[in-house]
């Protein structure tokens, strides 16, 4: 099937001009004014912009959580359905190592959960909780037949996921041999361990007390301590869900010295502060996520990190979990709250509206920290994060002036399987009016036209350090 689409402002990392594009079968063929050919079908996009499919490079589909049973609200059905929706065409989910097993088993349970699911395409990180140097020959396979060539650890959660520096640095040195990157979940889990016990035995057990058991500067402190491991084992290291302005800091000393130091933000720190953790009753624990939203002045901090080229993606961290029935059972301790909260559908508005429509990064910009940056350091650029000959089809026919107020009552901007929506109440300007996978349109006029399974496994290549 072929596909033409006309009249559009094209703009990518680097374009900003007016033209039509030809796809043939799942390829951008021809870019070019007042093309001649005839197409299957045809899409007039004037008045429209043409940007690159969103790329989420952190979303946790189907996830488990704790003792209890609990698993995170979204499928890789409903997960990536929301994605589409919201402008997403790419996302890149974490497979989990249980510590002791193989990373291989991790790997064939997450293609168990994804396959027959996915509206769009996808590609995994692989958690590694615990790699011995007798195991370390298995990054090797998930770099060159798996196509995984990203690596997650976490100094956080001690007897969950937690690795020590040791094994941290005996990972990164084996990824940085093989080209590969590793991201990092940067928070000194044994010292907030401490502060925890002490709050819980003190009776702090309110919502509010998630966050004030987590200072940023233990954040920053993890920060620095993984820019300092992966400079000393030879890898370039990416910081997940970087929340507090202590912690940019130590990446922007990082990069001006030359280190291979990348960093992402989400939605949630740039748009919500911890006022949030006093709302009354129980609301609080909504916003129950790690790290955990700080005081609102970090978020023009971490604005001008976007801005300034120091934080180079943003992904969404999209982790939901039902509030009745899934966040209450922590109703009387904030231990037991399941971390995370949903925002996978709403990242490209937001983002259109707190960095365009409000003047703080320009159009080039935003494609470049919704697609372009995570394509290139994840090993996907060219085949995604550009509107070139040849690249994958997947587009976004974005209307720059719809305006509308995010809430989960609202069935053109919530369509995740949670219960509530964190963005309640923002009004956005921009959304996603035509959603293109791969030369097949998967949303139109803003509805759901695509289906479960069309989205394609990625196996990607070595990140392209930017």
């Amino acid at each position: 099937m072929s596909l033409l689409i006309r009249n559009g402002r094209i703009v990518s990392a680097v374009d900003d001009y007016v033209a039509d594009i030809y796809i043939a079968a799942d390829t951008i063929t021809i870019i070019g004014t007042e093309l001649p050919m005839e197409a299957d079908r045809e899409i007039d996009a004037g008045g429209r912009l043409v940007i690159p499919g969103g790329i989420d490079p952190h979303t946790h589909f189907d996830l488990p959580f704790g003792k209890e049973g609990i698993v995170s609200a979204d499928d890789f059905e409903s997960g990536t359905r929301a994605a589409a929706l919201g402008g997403t065409t790419t996302v890149i989910d974490f497979a989990t190592q249980a510590i002791g097993s193989s990373t291989f088993e991790a790997l064939e349970i997450w293609h168990r959960k994804a396959e027959g699911k996915c509206a769009i395409d996808y590609g995994f990180h692989m958690i590694v909780t615990d790699m011995p140097a007798a195991r370390l020959e298995e990054l090797d396979r998930l770099f060159h037949k798996e196509g995984i060539t990203s690596f997650k650890m976490f100094m956080a959660y001690p007897g969950v996921l937690y690795s020590d520096d040791g094994a941290i640095f005996r990972t990164m040195r084996r990824a940085g041999e093989l080209g590969g990157i590793v991201t990092m979940h940067a928070e000194n889990g044994i010292a907030i361990d401490e502060i925890v016990k002490r709050a819980v035995a003190e009776g702090k057990r309110a919502p509010a007390w998630h966050a004030r058991t987590r200072p940023a500067i233990l954040e920053a402190e993890a920060v620095h301590r993984t820019i300092a491991l992966g400079e000393s084992a030879g890898s370039p290291v990416y910081i997940v869900h970087l929340s507090c302005a202590e912690a940019l800091e130590e990446v922007v000393r990082a990069r001006d010295r030359g280190a291979h130091a990348y960093a992402e933000t989400c939605p949630q720190y740039l748009f919500l502060d911890d006022s949030r953790y006093d709302l009354p009753g129980f609301e609080g624990a909504k916003y129950v996520m790690t790290p955990v939203l700080r005081p609102k002045w970090h978020q023009e901090q971490l604005w001008r990190g976007l801005r300034m080229g120091d934080l180079q993606t943003t992904g969404t961290d999209h982790c939901p979990f039902f509030f009745e029935g899934q966040k209450t059972i922590g109703k009387d301790d904030f231990t037991r709250i399941p971390n995370g909260a949903p925002g996978v559908e709403n990242r490209m508005s937001l983002l259109y509206q707190g960095g365009v429509v409000e003047g703080r990064i320009s159009l080039n910009r935003f494609v470049e920290i919704t697609s372009t940056a995570a394509a290139k350091l994840f090993g996907l650029f060219p085949r995604k994060g550009t509107i070139a000959v040849g690249s994958d089809a997947d587009l976004v026919i974005w209307d720059p002036q719809r305006t509308e107020t995010i809430s989960v009552d609202n069935p053109a901007t919530h369509h995740m399987n949670v219960d509530y929506n964190a963005y309640e109440g923002i009004t956005v300007q921009g959304m996603a009016e035509t959603v293109i996978s791969r030369g097949q349109v998967i949303v139109e006029q803003g509805r759901y036209c695509g289906r479960a399974g069309q989205g394609e496994y990625l196996k990607r290549a070595a990140p392209e350090l930017i």
